[in-house]
């Protein structure tokens, strides 16, 4: 099962180096690698770089995620949800390989306005990204790793339905954005803070509300016990008196009449 996600990100990562091996030719000797706001260049490289940040880091990625997974601590592996993992991986891979394509597409030449493009993919990424969420379990790689979350299976598990449900709706709400470059630059920062944060704070409040359902469910079975030694004590107290009394240690033949 796992073999076929590493077989599609290595085809996707081959494709990438081919596309890369023929537009090098056509490249300039300095390529532009990072962009303003303002959608203009301000970051260069030597276009053989092109090589590193594309199929190298995917590579890398690839390289990393299985690292992780053979490396998770006991009770928190990856096998637990490992098909979801390896979507995540393949999907990282995949947001990599389509930089590399915008990358290459604007320094053809070709008309593109790189901010919207970048911003547009970080947008898909996160909407498909959410759709996961649900299905991430403990783990110390990936998710909302707050220490409530980790140190319960429950509060885990509902942080992550929630989080879902804000990474989805950060990532369809940039589809609509509009394209001036500063509300773009503003919309990065607060859908971070929107996505991350609220789940974060979540697994704290549900984290306080289990540990105080679960004290109070602790001192009602505290107090049941009690009662129930209270009511065994008077009964057996009872049953030592009537013992105790005259006509119970009546003689066996006053019994026998």
């Amino acid at each position: 099962m796992s073999r076929k996600y590493y077989l599609v990100a290595m085809l996707l990562t081959a494709g990438i180096l081919a596309a890369t091996a023929v537009v090098y030719p056509h490249l300039p000797s300095s390529v532009a690698t990072h962009w303003n706001l303002h959608n203009q260049p301000n970051g260069y490289s030597q276009k053989w770089t092109l090589f590193l940040i594309g199929p190298g880091m995917m590579v890398a990625m690839m390289l990393l995620m299985y690292a992780l997974s053979w490396l998770s601590p006991k009770n928190f592996e990856v096998d637990s949800f490992r098909s979801t993992y390896l979507q995540i991986m393949l999907m990282l891979v995949g947001m990599m390989a389509y930089f590399q394509v915008v990358i290459l597409w604007a320094n053809t030449g070709h008309p593109l306005n790189v901010g919207r493009a970048i911003v547009g993919g970080i947008c898909l990424i996160f909407t498909l990204l959410g759709n996961l969420m649900g299905k991430v379990r403990r783990n110390f790689y990936v998710g909302i790793r707050t220490p409530w979350a980790l140190s319960n299976e429950r509060v885990w598990n509902a942080t992550h339905r929630f989080a879902g449900k804000t990474i989805v709706a950060c990532g369809l709400a940039g589809c609509f954005l509009p394209s001036q470059a500063s509300i773009r630059g503003r919309y990065l920062c607060s859908c971070s803070l929107a996505a991350w944060f609220p789940p974060c704070i979540r697994s704290f409040s549900i984290n306080n509300w289990s540990a105080a359902v679960t004290s109070d469910a602790t001192q009602r079975d505290f107090q049941e016990v009690v009662a129930r030694e209270k009511q065994n004590r008077k009964k057996s107290v009872a049953f030592d008196n009537h013992s105790l009394s005259p006509s119970s240690r009546a003689s066996p033949k006053q019994n026998d009449l």
